[in-house]
Parts: structure tokens; C-alpha cells; sequence
């Protein structure tokens, strides 16, 4: 279990990507087989150019495919002060040599394999994101290089109780079995970014384009997941999981459209997006009681019902109170969040919203 976030504010600590950790691995245990050196510790260069150490907490020969020589090393992933699945999980490398030139890549034990079309990666394929690809490519070829070898590599990345962790992650709905993806662009993770939740949304759309689907379905949670399943029947597929990104859904939809896009989530985040917020988090946007008693005002609403409404302690009472006195603010609320969507998306999407309340009950719709 993760310490607890400290009362008093300090800078947030970066990490290193599931990417950096393979990297940096892959390159100990190549180096241990070709020079017979081990170390506690490998420096890789990120993307971008910085040089990390880092730490390892093994690195030693094995026995290989076929009776061949083979190396392994391990290191603790450290995602920083991000909420990351991976954070302190042992990512490890073993690397064989090989007479063919080249580096090639394969899942061990925790990492998943693609069996879906439409990811970056063709189906098949160990879930090893591109950028880890080139990363560990380019140290081996340097190694290489450095020690006059003219053979290739055989890598295998594993990721202890991966297959797991991935449970937690959007990879069995993406098509990612086995385990988890080896992800990371710049080799740091920032955190809170969410960078990887936001990639993992828009892997979600391609895949569902990919396979055909021309509909797909946003929700903020599991219990919008299951209205708008039971509402459409639609498979797992086009149901994509956004969490408080709506955001990351909408101008992904400039890139990769859909002849029909669906939105779902409860009243309250739901009233964020119709006041124009793309991240519904309640650290980035708050409910606007006032404006919600301006909506109702235009349906209709007295001035006793706008007052209540502005003093309402949550946004399920200001909806409870409108709906007493007949006034569709749920409905309000979807229309004007349907044109906050409709003023991103291309004029091709389709796009509708539902809000449901807090037992999964629809109670407004903009169509």
C-alpha cells in the first residue's frame, strides 16, 4: 500500500514509465552478456535527452532458449507521487543473443499480447508501445556498436503479477490479453497527468472504429456503463471508459470520428459539462448551482424555486427539488452539455447525452 499524500504541500515527485523500466533492463542484461559485467544500477537516455540511473535489484545469467546463453535483470517500477496500477511492481528483462541481426520483442510472464485490431501495434504483437520499442532498440544497437558485436537480440519483458494488475486497466476491453502494456512517450511519468488514462480512451475509440463499431459510448463510471448497456446492448467494445476526461473523448473525435457518439454520466459531473468544463474532477470543476437556477429559470422555474435550488447542499437536491415542481433540468443540463460536445466534435458525429442520479436511473437526455 502507498503512503498517504502528506498534509503539507511539497513539489509532486515525476517517475519513470513501465518504457523506461524494459529499457533499462534489457540494456544491463545485454551488457552482462556481452562484456560479463553486472551492475546495480543502468543509465539510459529518455527521448528527450536527459540520462537517468536506474537502480537494480538483480542482474544475472540464465539459462536460455535451447541451452543459449541468456541474461536477466529487474527493476522496481516508481511511478513517483502518480496513482499509477505499476508503481512498485518488478518489471524485468531477459535478453538472449542471436545470430541475426536486429532486435526483436517478446511478452514474458505479465505482459499482455494484442488480439484486437486498431491499437498501434498489429494484432499479435507483445503489448510493447512503440516508443519502448525504439528506446531498447536504440541502447541495444548502441551496446552493440560499443562492443564490436554484429548479432542481434532476442528481449523478453515481464512484469511481476502483471497479468493481475492488468485487470485494473482498460487493457482486457482494449483486447490486451495476458497482462499489461510496456507504455511511456517520453520515459517520465508526470504526475497526476493521467497520461496514460487519457491514452487509454483514445486507444479504446480506435479499437472500436477498427472493429466496425460506427457507435460508440462514453461513460464517466460503472454505473453509467451498465444504463447505457442495457439501453443500447451494446458489447464491451464500444463502451468506452472516461473516467472525468469527457474531454480527452471530445477532441479525440477530431482525429478518429464516429457516425454516432453517446455520452453518460450522473446529473452532477454531467452540469460541469454543460457549463463548458472538459474535466469533470472536482480538483478542476465545480457544480454551478446559480446557473443551474438560471436554466430552470428559463423552463419556467419561480423565484422560490431558483432560490432553493441556489442553496441546495448537492446537485441530486437542486435536481430532486426541480423535479417536484416539474421542471426537466435534467433534461437542461444534457442540451446545454450537448452543444458544449457538439461545439468540438466534427458536424458528422452524431452526438447525444445522458445524465442518470445515483441509482443508475436516466433522468435527462438531449437527442
Amino acid at each position: 500500500m502507498r503512503d498517504e499524500t502528506p498534509e503539507q504541500a511539497r513539489p509532486l515527485r515525476s517517475g519513470y514509465t513501465t518504457g523506461s523500466c524494459a529499457t533499462a533492463t534489457s540494456l544491463a542484461a545485454a551488457r552482462l552478456l556481452l562484456t560479463g559485467e553486472s551492475s546495480d544500477v543502468a543509465e539510459i537516455v529518455l527521448p528527450k535527452g536527459q540520462h537517468v540511473p536506474m537502480p537494480l535489484v538483480f542482474c544475472r545469467f540464465v539459462n536460455g532458449t535451447d541451452g543459449a546463453a541468456g541474461a536477466q535483470a529487474g527493476t522496481i517500477k516508481d511511478a513517483g507521487d502518480d496513482p499509477d496500477v505499476t508503481h512498485g511492481a518488478l518489471v524485468f528483462a531477459r535478453v538472449e543473443l542471436s545470430a541475426a541481426p536486429g532486435v526483436r520483442f517478446y511478452a514474458g510472464r505479465g505482459v499482455g499480447t494484442v488480439t484486437r485490431a486498431g491499437l498501434t501495434l498489429p494484432v499479435g504483437e507483445p503489448a510493447i508501445n512503440p516508443v519502448p520499442r525504439r528506446m531498447m532498440h536504440d541502447h541495444l544497437t548502441a551496446l552493440a556498436n560499443e562492443q564490436g558485436y554484429s548479432g542481434g537480440f532476442d528481449v523478453t519483458i515481464g512484469v511481476e503479477n502483471g497479468e493481475a494488475l492488468a485487470l485494473k486497466t482498460m487493457n482486457p476491453r482494449l483486447g490486451i490479453v495476458g497482462g499489461l502494456s510496456i507504455l511511456g512517450t517520453t520515459g517520465i511519468v508526470r504526475p497526476f497527468s493521467c497520461s496514460a488514462y487519457i491514452a487509454s480512451i483514445h486507444q479504446g475509440i480506435d479499437v472500436a472504429r477498427a472493429n466496425g463499431y460506427s457507435h460508440v459510448v462514453a461513460c464517466t463510471g460503472n454505473a453509467s456503463e451498465d444504463a447505457m448497456r442495457a439501453h443500447y446492448a451494446l458489447p464491451d467494445i464500444a463502451l468506452i471508459e472516461m473516467g472525468d476526461f469527457v474531454g480527452a473523448v471530445l477532441k479525440h473525435m477530431r482525429r478518429a470520428p464516429v457516425a454516432k457518439l453517446s455520452l453518460c454520466g450522473g446529473f452532477g459531473k454531467f452540469s460541469k459539462l454543460a457549463a463548458g468544463h472538459l474535466d469533470l474532477h472536482s480538483a478542476h470543476s465545480s457544480i454551478d448551482l446559480p446557473l443551474l437556477a438560471q436554466w430552470a429559470a428559463e423552463a419556467g422555474a419561480g423565484e422560490s424555486l431558483q432560490a432553493e435550488i441556489k442553496a441546495a447542499n448537492t446537485s441530486q437536491e437542486a435536481l430532486a427539488l426541480a423535479t417536484k415542481q416539474g421542471i426537466a433540468l435534467g433534461d437542461l443540463v444534457c442540451r446545454h452539455a450537448r452543444e458544449v460536445a457538439r461545439g468540438i466534435v466534427p458536424p458528422e458525429v452524431e452526438v447525444e447525452v445522458f445524465a442518470i442520479d445515483r441509482q443508475g436511473r436516466f433522468v435527462g437526455v438531449a437527442q
